[in-house]
């Protein structure tokens, strides 16, 4: 596979895993590395917790080697804070650097930070110039077609961007107010790749090999992120690469793989956050993995109740002799 190069960093041009606050944690990044998620992206790491030493803002900014190339990922609506924290996280040696310019969670807009910074080009170019003046790594971008359907400004916020120094960009085909409905406009990917002369990402409804090379075809991108498209599917990474190789689409794992990646996602939870926390949040991952079996309904139920690993492994195993 070729590769595409973000400030001396190389990554495989196949696909990567978009930042997902609360699902793309270490563990699951971990899981999504093994299946050849060709780049990732942490949590949502606050510019202002950083620098008011938060601790739990602290372990957001913890990289395994596994993981790279990888990238932290600021949110923060003050280009002084955004600044100082991009020096800050020089500590941890991230390959790149991301601002969140694009979340559409009502907390994260209602302080001015994520896609509200759509709506005010001129601070998100003075966020974007502090990260890059105090990061030591390139910094990309990411953000939405818009704030609504009434100013789709993805392409002169993109030009206004690109003069700050950013190495790339990625662009979510959906307005703010879209959130996560309707369908991802790949069309302004397309004109954002042909208004600037970096790196554009494209994300938006990819959720397979087809639909992968379907975004790359379409829009020019010089690399695909999927973000929901890999739930309770993280080998959608390895079916991606395969299809971008020889145009032909894998199998689907069969149950028993299906079920041993499930509990190999519970056991990273379970290691790297204790196994009351670990299940408690391996509790929504669990539902996805087995979303689509028969009697699925009753099964996400059973989901909803787990509390300890070993209760996921009998859970598994249910499912499994079900099949037998």
């Amino acid at each position: 596979m070729d590769n595409i190069d973000i400030g001396g960093v190389k990554i495989e041009r196949t696909a990567a895993l978009a930042p997902m606050a609360s699902v793309a944690d270490k563990s699951y990044r971990l899981l999504c590395k093994e299946f050849g998620a060709a780049y990732m992206v942490s949590e949502m790491i606050s510019s202002k917790g950083l620098c008011y030493g938060d601790k739990k803002t602290a372990v957001l900014c913890e990289i395994e080697a596994e993981e790279r190339p990888y990238a932290l990922q600021l949110f923060g609506e003050d280009p002084y804070f955004m600044g100082k924290a991009a020096y800050l996280l020089q500590k941890f040696k991230p390959d790149i650097i991301d601002i969140n310019m694009g979340c559409p969670v009502p907390k994260i807009v209602g302080n001015g930070s994520g896609s509200a910074l759509m709506k005010d080009p001129e601070r998100a170019a003075g966020i974007a110039r502090e990260t890059v003046k105090n990061a030591g790594c390139p910094v990309t971008v990411k953000f939405r077609a818009g704030w609504d359907d009434t100013s789709k400004n993805a392409v002169e916020f993109a030009k206004i961007l690109e003069q700050t120094g950013i190495a790339a960009m990625a662009v979510h085909g959906r307005t703010r107010m879209q959130f996560y409905s309707g369908e991802a406009d790949r069309d302004i990917i397309r004109q954002v790749k042909q208004a600037v002369s970096i790196p554009v990402f494209g994300n938006g409804d990819v959720r397979d090999g087809a639909s992968c090379k379907q975004m790359y075809d379409e829009t020019g991108c010089d690399l695909v992120m999927l973000a929901r498209g890999s739930y309770g599917k993280p080998w959608v990474f390895r079916e991606i690469k395969h299809f971008l190789e020889t145009g032909e689409k894998l199998p689907e794992p069969d149950l028993k793989e299906r079920m041993d990646i499930m509990l190999r996602h519970c056991r990273y939870l379970c290691r790297y956050k204790g196994e009351v926390r670990g299940m408690k949040e391996a509790r929504k991952n669990v539902a996805w993995y087995v979303k689509g079996l028969p009697n699925s309904a009753k099964l996400r139920a059973e989901c909803g109740e787990l509390c300890t690993l070993e209760q996921a492994e009998e859970l598994a195993a249910k499912v499994i002799s079900r099949e037998e």
